[in-house]
């Protein structure tokens, strides 16, 4: 993984001392909440409902088992002992005092973490498949492209005021684990017809207050010419994007009105300004980046070692994770382990500072010290050993992280909601912990099958409800907490988004119409078809029909 060189190391040393310097000012009043609020944001400091949050960067979702370490000892140091991954591979400490940011920053820097560019009208960290480097499908890694993207991105002087915040995210797959169309800008990993390496590029998804589906502009983009493509797409964006009005500052907006022609149309004329200046990677760079990211020194293992299928056999809760958990990786005797972070009546994505440690050791004894954040809000261990397995296994299930759950019912994106954020109209928290306690019971689950529930406290979307199999929106009725539910979206390769049933539900009600549609489902499938499949098949009417058969 990517280790910071001596600019890295300057740059982050200097912003810990300015912002230490500009918290002090405004401790002692010198500077406003007005005047430092702009400041706050550009180093990750958010002003919620009960008190700051402090949002660190995890550059493309990559952690060492040292900084895992570390982030520990903040959360047991600074905050309430636990930390919360977000949905751009992010982690946030939600009850930090204003006066210990600076040595939250300082002590994250020691493990070579910060917490630049994770707010404000930026570009924000660059997203990507959580299985980089190690997926079976993969085309290429993109990881060191994703750090390519970080070092051009960082403080660049052009786009660190831009009309409203700025997503990336790239993958090297085929399956899409990094939900492209739903970003600013989208990068698939391709190679042409003689065997170069390039990118799909995808612009204008986003989700929020108007949710856009991100359109293809350019099949094919040589890897040399990352950067200066980026830049001609950001600086149309950063001309005619909109600064009047803050719901249609996006870059979403943008391509709608103009349409997806006229915008590719504007960035290849931007671009070829561009196309061969001194954006052009060269080889020498691209190779130097890769270099971070040559794979972990594996040993020749027998793919299916007899072991294991024994353990499967004789221990069923050992196999049901296995098939829920463990993934195909593309080294044979080796494994992808995925760790929820959703136990059965937990706050999805939240993780103690003890079982942040548990995972570090787990990660150094197993994984070659490298841990992966989703934007599903779990963890990943890339590089386990089949024969390991069973001590991972027995390692998560000791500190409460083994749930076979991995992409079932329970396996929930959910915001911080009512419960944190000031923006928000009703409470996440307790509506997923009720449906996850509803659904517990891992073999109905298993027997449901893949289903994505996603939610959102306000229609900000920080829950991705737009793209969620079940979608669930906090709205406010007359002060009163209610949910909206759609059907039918994904985030995954054929993107869309999900539909409104019919009128939203009071908060005692949400339960109840999550088991009305789970036993419509089971009701109308067909053999071996997932709940998405039959939506597709059928249409809303017949959930319709159900969820609304009382009222």
């Amino acid at each position: 993984m990517y280790r910071y060189d001596e600019f890295d190391e300057a740059l982050v040393r200097e912003r810990v001392a300015q912002f230490s310097e500009q918290v002090q000012r405004r401790l002692n009043g010198e500077l406003s909440e007005d005047e430092f609020k702009p400041l706050r944001l550009m180093n990750g400091l958010y002003l919620q409902l009960h008190a700051y949050m402090f949002r660190i960067a995890i550059p493309y979702g990559t952690l060492s088992s040292n900084q895992l370490r570390q982030l520990a000892y903040v959360a047991r140091t600074y905050d309430k002992g636990y930390g919360h991954i977000t949905t751009r591979q992010n982690i946030q400490f939600n009850w930090p005092r204003l006066e210990d940011a600076p040595a939250i920053l300082s002590d994250l820097a020691d493990a070579q973490l910060h917490a630049i560019q994770t707010s404000g009208n930026c570009i924000r960290n660059t997203t990507a498949d959580q299985y980089a480097g190690v997926a079976a499908d993969e085309i290429a890694d993109p990881r060191h492209y994703c750090e390519i993207i970080r070092q051009w991105s960082t403080l660049h002087p052009e786009f660190s005021f831009l009309p409203r915040k700025f997503k990336i995210a790239v993958t090297g797959a085929e399956e899409d684990r990094a939900a492209l169309r739903t970003h600013d800008i989208g990068l698939r990993m391709r190679r042409d017809a003689d065997g170069n390496p390039g990118f799909e590029v995808m612009v204008g998804g986003g989700l929020g207050r108007t949710p856009v589906v991100g359109v293809t502009i350019r099949d094919f983009l040589p890897e040399q010419h990352l950067l200066s493509y980026l830049e001609a797409i950001l600086r149309v964006y950063n001309q005619l994007g909109r600064r009047d009005n803050i719901h249609k500052a996006r870059i979403k907006i943008l391509v709608q009105s103009v349409g997806r022609d006229e915008f590719a149309r504007m960035v290849e004329e931007e671009w070829a300004q561009l196309r061969d200046g001194y954006l052009t990677l060269p080889q020498e760079e691209l190779d130097a980046i890769a270099h971070y990211f040559t794979p972990p020194p594996y040993e020749a293992l027998e793919d299916t070692p007899p072991e294991l299928q024994l353990w499967q056999s004789t221990s069923p809760g050992f196999g049901a994770w296995m098939n829920e958990n463990v993934a195909a990786h593309k080294q044979p005797g080796y494994a992808i382990v995925n760790v929820s972070l959703k136990p059965e009546g937990g706050v999805p994505g939240d993780i103690t500072a003890e079982q942040m440690e548990v995972v570090a050791d787990l990660a150094e004894r197993y994984s070659f010290s490298e841990i992966r954040a989703t934007h599903e809000q779990n963890l990943v261990l890339p590089y386990v050993r089949k024969l390991d397995l069973m001590a991972v296994w027995q390692g998560l299930q000791e500190a409460g992280l083994a749930t076979a759950n991995i992409g079932l019912i329970s396996d929930m994106i959910c915001c911080p909601g009512l419960d944190y954020c000031n923006l928000a109209n009703a409470r996440s928290i307790p509506v997923a912990q009720e449906i996850s306690e509803r659904f517990a019971d891992l073999s109905r689950q298993r027997d449901i099958g893949p289903l994505k529930i996603k939610m959102s406290g306000c229609i900000n979307a920080c829950g991705h409800h737009h793209v969620g199999h079940i979608g669930i929106l906090g709205v406010d009725k007359k002060g009163q907490e209610y949910y909206q539910i759609t059907l039918g979206g994904s985030a995954e390769n054929e993107t869309t988004l999900g539909n409104i049933i019919g009128p939203a539900f009071s908060a005692a009600e949400v339960g109840d119409a999550m088991e009305t549609i789970v036993e419509t489902y089971l009701d109308i499938r067909q053999e071996g078809e997932s709940f998405l499949e039959t939506y597709r098949r059928v249409g809303q009417q017949p959930f319709k029909e159900t969820l609304y058969a009382a009222h």
